[in-house]
């Protein structure tokens, strides 16, 4: 708990219609101080698209995943946001089996780190 409080305390407050909002870094994981957080936030972005693509193309968890290369019940814990079992690459390959390209992007960051 104390943790948490500590975590909060570093978030910028301010006092909407009074109650103290807190605004996050844009990584909810990292503002929970989870291991990994920055693994999390790509894993969370990626099986977004995941879903998108497999409701864009109509497709049930089953045609998924036989297009995926995955089993069903892989595809069910991945949509009910259990994916501690897929790696960001097997990730990016689900998406390429499904007819999507990846762009990744490198750009400086927007806090400099150490200071």
């Amino acid at each position: 708990m104390k943790d948490l409080q500590r975590l909060v305390a570093k978030m910028k407050t301010q006092l909407v219609k009074g109650v103290e909002v807190h605004t996050g870094s844009g990584n909810v994981f990292a503002d929970l101080g989870l291991a990994d957080a920055d693994k999390l936030k790509i894993k969370t972005g990626l099986v977004l698209e995941i879903r998108k693509a497999m409701r864009s193309l109509g497709m049930t968890q089953l045609e998924a995943a036989k297009r995926m290369g995955i089993t069903q019940p892989k595809v069910s814990d991945m949509m009910r946001g259990d994916f501690s079992n897929l790696s960001e690459r097997k990730l990016m390959d689900c998406l390429t089996r499904l007819g999507y390209d990846i762009d990744i992007k490198v750009r400086p960051a927007r806090l400099r780190w150490g200071t």
